[in-house]
């Protein structure tokens, strides 16, 4: 599975990025990559993921971390003797 993202997202950067751009330099193409992997990642949408972009999928599927006991509340707790 992960072959197969990685193959979708090689085709999508080459076509909607390398191929229409003509960079006369590594340093232009390298600039033009992280432009279009912000735009990948952050503004397009995506069939596969119900027209959310990578960030929007992540945020909602990611289980948010487990605050921390505050002290206050540790001291609630009762430990077994």
């Amino acid at each position: 599975m992960d072959n197969v993202f990685i193959e979708r997202l090689w085709r999508s950067m080459k076509y909607e990025c390398v191929y229409l751009h003509a960079f006369e330099t590594g340093q232009e193409l390298h600039a033009g990559l992280l432009r279009y992997v912000r735009h990948y990642n952050f503004s397009r949408p995506h069939s596969s993921l119900a027209g959310r972009t990578p960030d929007e999928a992540y945020h909602q599927i990611t289980p948010p971390l487990s605050p921390r006991l505050a002290p206050e509340t540790a001291a609630d707790v009762k430990l077994a003797a």
